[in-house]
């Protein structure tokens, strides 16, 4: 991953997340995505828990959920994968459950 000190993570900026929260030492991850008409609704969690994305955002800033942030677009909250060196666990690469 690309850390310049431009103030942008590849091509993202560094400050694109509201809270980075801190993950309790129990924190699931997510595994897949539920989405409904194409939208991400939910996540399913590695402890096999189905949430919904308020959940999730709620679970996250709680520490409950390892790997994410909390990053706002047009008011509105959502979760981000933690830039790393690997895109596999990115959250748009994971497996999709239809709603």
């Amino acid at each position: 991953m690309d850390f310049r000190n431009d103030g942008m993570i590849g091509n993202l900026p560094k400050n694109i997340n509201k809270e980075v929260p801190t993950p309790n030492a129990d924190a699931s991850r997510i595994t897949k995505l539920i989405k409904h008409s194409g939208d991400v609704v939910g996540y399913e969690l590695s402890n096999g828990q189905r949430i919904t994305k308020d959940e999730g955002i709620q679970m996250a800033k709680n520490g409950e959920i390892a790997g994410v942030a909390v990053a706002t677009r047009k008011g509105n909250e959502y979760l981000r994968s933690l830039p790393d060196e690997s895109e596999n666990n990115n959250l748009s690469n994971l497996p999709t459950i239809t709603d």
